[in-house]
């Protein structure tokens, strides 16, 4: 019999006895609550704590382990759970136990003891293939120039097998592909805010939701699943991610997304870049504070304060009310400030009419009512945008009056009628800690992913759920978009700082986007991330991008017949389309009666799944089809870097549907000034340079793999055409009329408009015509 066949009977002997012995435990488990006998309480207590470890046993079909690690005389198998038999013989670890680490963290050049390193490829719990790394063989052939970029980086076989399985509308746990450099920022402490960086495909995600788990191992019993909270922006990318950790058995994990994270959901109420920008100001939490204590006053009216009626009144002088005021005002929380006025006024009505009754409960609310009144979070925001004289007063010098316009809105008849964008949902947050103090649910640790775009006041309300600033924060600075784009992580770091100290680390390995497609991609990054060392890409994809070119006019039917082309091959799709094309599309899908999965309403299916760029962050697809890349660049500030998110979300296949440019890169005269615009943040500034018009790119034959240079270039294959020279100007100005129009109706009566107009051309210089 061949070597590797007898070293795979004797590996699968070693599976089989940890099968059987994983599979008594799990009887023993099943039948512990009608086996103890006693008391019904105490039953289900010990049917409670059987559950608990049945979840942690994993599934009968998985495999009992993924690995192998020998150090010196020792054979350690290594799986999501640990297995022992009935003698207590260790026959599996798992993954997050320390005996584990040298099986993620061993390299050739610091082996830490381990001599053979063991990858399992199984079918359920039978092994298929098993990859192997002797590190000190592994450490010669690097001296001698002898080894892969992958043996080097410690890709296997495994991990390649991982991404060429499909997708599906749930993320995966990755445990047994993880690698030394992600194990490292797995189990580094848990005392600390960790700002992970991560380009597309190094996988940030992963190492977060792993790290969770391994937090939750490490520091057991302390630390519960319900300490922990993970964030993500959307509904959708929490459903996507949620499936991971009940994966290595850690359920009970409490996943909040931004749009709900606060009093009141958003209801998708639609706000411009400029609104939205302007309320996840920090500022917004001081206007807040002022508004909210605005609202305690004697009224302008009142002369005196009648608690009660008839014989039994008591009345209180105007004077008297404004100088008790200041003591309960500012003293805790709006609602206990309240309570303390409510208590002064019953004890005064008891010692000033010791004989009678005293005040009623419904009496003496009445009365503090007029003064103080009560109020709920989406009652007092809808008050405060609905009047233009409580923004004024509570605005102070911090706004100027076309920002109180910005802010300003009509009310609803009705608070439960009123509508709420993801934006205000931070709002209401902090307005419900104004009213009623810090959130109840606080937790010991806090993940946050895709945290470059959020806003200041998003950041404040994450933070005031943590218990002590214990944090793991991942991104992608070249993936920022929205009103919040940013550079740097400085600022984040700011606002979620505490007494513990912060770290920013970044994923240098991206293994997840074909390089092809990521060769491609990376173009964009001079203009996007200047600044941003980009990930070293380690694996080949199985095709090229695909560049089709298509008439402008007919983009819905190409695009859904690529997606279609895909999906018949059994991949999971991701089709992102701009807003342009969206109706047009959908109208497609309709009539040929095509089964699809719109994801910004939090679904994804098995087959097509139709995004925006915005919404496809963080979400992975075995094949993408991008449909036209310049109207995904002109329908936002930052076009480029959505088009970057939307041409690094497959692991396998890209498609490109384009009208005559693939990827409309700036000209180095146009990047400077689009760098500067990033800076200010002002679409204004952006009138002040004339943009040249974007290379193209035409389509490719098949990569020769002994090409020196085979990737698509955007600059290097560019020819004229269609795309008129101004074409980024007429973005440009588009955005800048956007913003000013916005402006003017938020600051004018409409019946001045014209007039504002005409003065705006004369102060401008640009007469009558």
């Amino acid at each position: 019999m061949p070597t590797n066949e007898l070293v795979l009977k004797r590996e699968q002997a070693h599976f089989d006895d940890a099968w059987l012995a994983r599979e008594a435990t799990r009887a023993t488990l099943s039948d512990a609550g009608s086996a103890s006998g006693g008391p019904r309480k105490v039953a289900a207590a010990v049917k409670n704590a059987a559950d608990e470890r049945l979840q942690r046993l994993g599934g009968s079909d998985d495999a009992v382990a993924f690995g192998r690690v020998d150090v010196g005389d020792d054979v350690l198998y290594i799986g999501n759970h640990a297995i022992t038999n009935d003698d207590f013989d260790l026959l599996v670890v798992n993954w997050q136990a320390p005996a584990a680490r040298p099986y993620f963290e061993a390299t050739f050049a610091n082996p830490l003891g381990a001599t053979l390193r063991r990858t399992f490829q199984c079918e359920r719990n039978t092994i298929q293939g098993f990859d192997d790394v002797v590190f000190e063989d592994l450490a010669r052939r690097v001296a001698q120039l002898d080894a892969s970029a992958e043996e080097v980086w410690g890709i296997n076989d495994a991990l390649l097998s991982d991404l060429e399985a499909g997708r599906s509308g749930e993320m995966r746990e990755i445990v047994q592909t993880i690698h030394h450099a992600q194990y490292a920022l797995i189990r580094s402490e848990m005392d600390q805010l960790l700002v992970i960086q991560g380009g597309p495909g190094t996988g940030k995600t992963a190492v977060a939701l792993h790290r969770v788990s391994w937090l939750l191992y490490n520091h057991a019993p302390d630390l519960l699943p319900q300490d922990v909270m993970v964030v993500g922006p959307s509904d959708t990318f929490t459903r996507y991610i949620r499936s991971v950790l009940p994966g290595l058995g850690d359920d009970n994990v409490v996943y909040r997304d931004l749009r709900s994270l606060g009093p009141q959901k958003s209801t998708g109420r639609n706000e411009g870049t400029s609104i939205r920008r302007l309320k996840g100001e920090l500022r917004m939490a001081s206007l807040l504070h002022t508004a909210l204590w605005q609202r305690v006053r004697v009224p302008d009216r009142m002369k005196t304060l009648q608690v009660g009626s008839g014989f039994s009144a008591v009345s209180f002088s105007r004077e008297e009310i404004e100088a008790e005021l200041p003591n309960h005002v500012g003293k805790g929380s709006y609602t206990v400030g309240r309570a303390s006025f409510r208590n002064f006024l019953q004890r005064e009505v008891e010692a000033r009419n010791p004989r009678g009754p005293g005040a009623t409960a419904p009496v003496l609310d009445a009365a503090v009512e007029r003064v103080w009144p009560s109020l709920s979070a989406v009652a007092f925001l809808r008050d405060l945008f609905g009047s233009r004289d409580r923004l004024l007063a509570a605005a102070g010098d911090r706004f100027t009056g076309t920002e109180i316009g910005r802010l300003f809105r009509q009310a609803s008849d009705k608070v439960a009628d009123e509508q709420w964008s993801d934006v205000d949902v931070a709002l209401l947050d902090e307005a419900e800690e104004l009213l009623n103090g810090r959130p109840s649910a606080r937790y010991r640790h806090i993940v946050v992913d895709e945290a470059q775009d959020l806003s200041p006041m998003q950041l404040r309300s994450i933070r005031r759920r943590s218990e002590s600033g214990s944090m793991t924060v991942v991104g992608d600075l070249a993936q920022s978009t929205g009103p919040w784009a940013r550079e740097s992580w400085d600022d984040i770091t700011t606002i979620l700082a505490s007494d513990l100290p912060a770290q920013l680390e970044q994923l240098e390995l991206g293994y997840r986007v074909p390089r092809q497609v990521y060769e491609f991609a990376a173009q964009l990054l001079p203009y996007i991330a200047p600044g941003l060392k980009p990930p070293t890409v380690v694996r080949d994809g199985p095709a090229d991008p695909e560049l089709v070119e298509v008439d402008e006019f007919d983009v819905a039917g190409p695009a859904l017949a690529a997606a279609r082309s895909h999906a018949g091959s059994g991949r999971f799709v991701g089709l992102i389309c701009p807003d342009r094309h969206r109706r047009r599309l959908e109208e497609e899908l309709v009539a040929h009666d095509v089964k699809w999965a719109n994801v910004g309403s939090g679904n994804l299916d098995s087959s097509i799944n139709v995004a925006r760029p915005s919404e496809s962050k963080g979400l992975e697809f075995d094949a993408v089809v991008v449909v036209d890349p310049e109207a995904i660049v002109g329908e936002s500030d930052w076009g480029l870097r959505h088009l970057y998110v939307a041409l690094t979300r497959t692991t396998k296949y890209l498609t490109v549907l384009h009208t005559g440019v693939a990827l409309p890169l700036p000209t180095e005269q146009a990047s400077d000034a689009l760098i500067e615009l990033a800076e200010v943040r002002g679409l204004e500034q952006a009138a002040l340079f004339d943009a040249p018009p974007p290379a193209r790119v035409t389509e490719r034959t098949p990569r020769d793999p002994s090409a020196e240079s085979s990737r698509p270039n955007a600059r290097a294959a560019s020819r004229t055409g269609s795309t008129s020279t101004s074409s980024l100007n007429v973005v440009i100005a588009k955005r800048a009329a956007e913003a000013l129009a916005a402006d003017l109706r938020e600051a004018v009566a409409p019946h001045l408009w014209e007039a504002v107009i005409s003065e705006l051309r004369e102060e401008l210089g640009l007469g009558d015509s």
